[in-house]
């Protein structure tokens, strides 16, 4: 129940206590959840530890600091993204373990395979791009018409065949242009060119 002072009775403990002690809940006519803040962290920190899992004490995270989710580690408020949406304000992960797994779920979602899988063909490669030979290859490349994964090449190889529209011929003639072999089409009629053979 809530009052017109802006208070709050929680139903758990039974304290009246400020309504910035709850969270939202918009399906609720006052707006606000019917636990308060701190009574929902104790049931959270109870069913955390029925199923199994590492439950820290508020008392073990020091001040401006906060537990991982992922790694499990303690890291300072620096450490994390911003969620507007979360309850302290920060996102459940660190910003190290949502890069790691933003790099496998994009590896799924966009070629089917796994880290370890391309991390086996780069080493079938020896860790360099297979088209210039010095460059480490840290970006898989794949057939825009079927989807199958190519290779892993630098990221330079990879924008130029992706420029190039994935097409050989083109591919060709930029080698014969590198190489010095002169080629000029010939205008047979308005748009229409006859190549060099």
């Amino acid at each position: 129940m809530a009052d017109e002072w802006g208070a709050k009775r929680c139903v758990r403990c039974g304290e009246v206590k400020p309504r910035a002690c709850f969270a939202l809940k918009r399906s609720n006519l006052d707006g606000l959840q019917h636990r308060c803040g701190d009574c929902a962290a104790v049931s959270d920190r109870k069913r955390q530890a029925a199923m199994g899992r590492r439950v820290l004490s508020p008392e073990e995270v020091p001040e401006g600091h906060k537990h991982c989710l992922g790694c499990g580690e303690i890291k300072p408020h620096s450490e994390w993204h911003r969620n507007r949406s979360a309850s302290d304000g920060l996102s459940a992960r660190c910003k190290a373990c949502r890069a790691v797994e933003g790099r496998e779920g994009h590896l799924k979602r966009h070629y089917g395979m796994t880290e370890a899988e391309r991390d086996e063909m780069v080493a079938s490669q020896m860790g360099l791009c297979v088209i210039c030979l010095k460059a480490p290859a840290v970006h898989v490349d794949h057939c825009h018409e079927t989807g199958r994964v190519r290779g892993v090449l630098c990221f330079n190889c990879n924008s130029a065949i992706g420029k190039l529209g994935d097409d050989p011929d083109a591919v060709r003639r930029a080698a014969a242009y590198l190489e010095g072999s002169p080629w000029k089409p010939t205008l047979v009629a308005p748009g229409v060119y006859r190549l060099p053979s």
